[in-house]
């Protein structure tokens, strides 16, 4: 009879539970649970402290600028510093931006403090790909991905309701407020987990490709990938802050029940993660990302009809919605592990970033789009991301990439 130990152990090797995967996890989960406590509640902070719908525009569109330019800066600190001392680094300076968050007495004081809180989210990314990269196999990394996914929606799941909770309470600054003391805390114990728990090996020898370099070298498949990923993130930045504003303000709804419809959306996507991932390490992975790209063109037009509907017919609407927004991450674990699977070892940080950093450029002034159509008709965002993200599912189904060689398909086999 098979012991619990050796139970214990074929699980963790097939979810890809390597002992520095599972420190990296761990930190994620402190810091995850403390920024989904007020996160999505901060575009209503913003126009509390005086913040008019064009500042609310330009905070996303500042957020995803950052977005854009830190991930080719944070692989290359991934891959000069080493993975352990780029996350403790990228904690820090976001603790500074909780800070600023916590003392801000104007909406200006946010957008500084975005600058510091966005190294966390960002800057990190490439680390991710990086640890993820280092230490599982091609055959495993879709599903190493699908669990990270997984463990991150975690305190999607558990803490928007809670910061809901909290605004009930204290009122939407002392909520948003006594949330980033939290985070503060729990980032503190996420750096001491790290530090004590990740062994750093001997890193990959660096080469030293340029930026152009890293372009011309770039696999044809995951240029056309990346088309296709910027027209779905353009689908999902147009309206994005102003989700928040069409539930609470157009459909009426309360700052608790917004939380529980994003506990709804993260345990969509929590549910497929893992099993869709699995799946994917065995089959072509286009069809999974095409789904993906698939839902990032409906959830606004499935959001934008409720509009249109009342009663208890209207709230089931508005849940299915937000389980379709869930279900935007159903093929994200494929496509994190093709661009991996692609990216050789000793350029692995910055070529995740390259990745990120043209995708995020391209993107970025999409929620000033977003501002513009809202002054306009607060619908108009809506219709106008389900046509960009139509686009994108088309472009993907048609020229995107499935595999990324015959080699990684032996791999997977093995």
């Amino acid at each position: 009879m098979e012991s619990a130990s050796t139970s214990l152990s074929r699980l963790r090797f097939a979810l890809g539970l390597e002992r520095n995967v599972v420190a990296m996890l761990a930190m994620f989960l402190a810091l995850g649970m403390g920024e989904e406590l007020w996160t999505r509640f901060i575009p209503k902070y913003l126009e509390l402290l005086g913040a008019g719908a064009l500042a609310v525009a330009f905070y996303g569109t500042l957020h995803d600028l950052l977005d854009a330019l830190y991930p080719y800066p944070g692989g290359w600190l991934t891959d000069r510093l080493g993975r352990r001392a780029s996350l403790v680094t990228f904690a820090l300076l976001a603790i500074g931006g909780y800070v600023c968050y916590l003392v801000a007495p104007s909406w200006p004081w946010i957008l500084v403090g975005t600058v510091l809180v966005m190294a966390w989210s960002s800057l990190t990314l490439p680390a991710i790909f990086a640890v993820l990269g280092d230490h599982l196999p091609p055959g495993r990394r879709a599903t190493g991905f699908g669990v990270m996914a997984f463990l991150k929606r975690v305190p999607m799941i558990l803490a928007p309701p809670l910061g809901g909770w909290l605004i009930a309470r204290l009122g939407f600054q002392g909520g948003v407020r006594a949330g980033l003391v939290a985070t503060i805390l729990l980032a503190l114990l996420g750096i001491a987990v790290l530090r004590r728990s990740y062994v750093e090996p001997a890193p990959p020898p660096a080469d030293g490709d340029s930026l152009r370099s890293l372009w011309r070298r770039m696999d044809p498949g995951l240029k056309r990938l990346l088309l296709a990923d910027i027209m779905a993130r353009w689908a999902e930045g147009i309206p994005r802050v102003f989700i928040l504003f069409f539930v609470l303000d157009a459909l009426g709804r309360s700052a608790v029940e917004f939380g529980a419809l994003t506990s709804v959306q993260m345990i969509a996507a929590t549910v497929v993660y893992i099993p869709v991932a699995r799946v994917a390490d065995r089959m072509n992975r286009k069809p999974f990302v095409l789904l993906t790209f698939a839902f990032f063109a409906l959830f606004p037009l499935a959001l934008v009809t409720t509009y249109r509907i009342d009663g208890a017919l209207g709230t089931a609407w508005l849940t299915a919605a937000f389980v379709v927004a869930g279900l935007r991450e159903t093929g994200e674990p494929a496509r994190k592990a093709l661009i991996v699977d692609l990216a050789s070892a000793g350029a692995r940080g910055r070529a995740v970033g390259l990745y990120y950093l043209i995708r995020g450029l391209a993107v970025f002034a999409a929620p000033l789009v977003g501002g513009w159509l809202w002054i306009l008709d607060r619908r108009l965002p809506f219709y106008v991301a389900f046509g960009v993200g139509a686009a994108g599912f088309l472009v993907h189904a048609r020229w995107g990439p499935g595999d990324a060689d015959h080699n990684t398909n032996m791999a997977r086999m093995s």
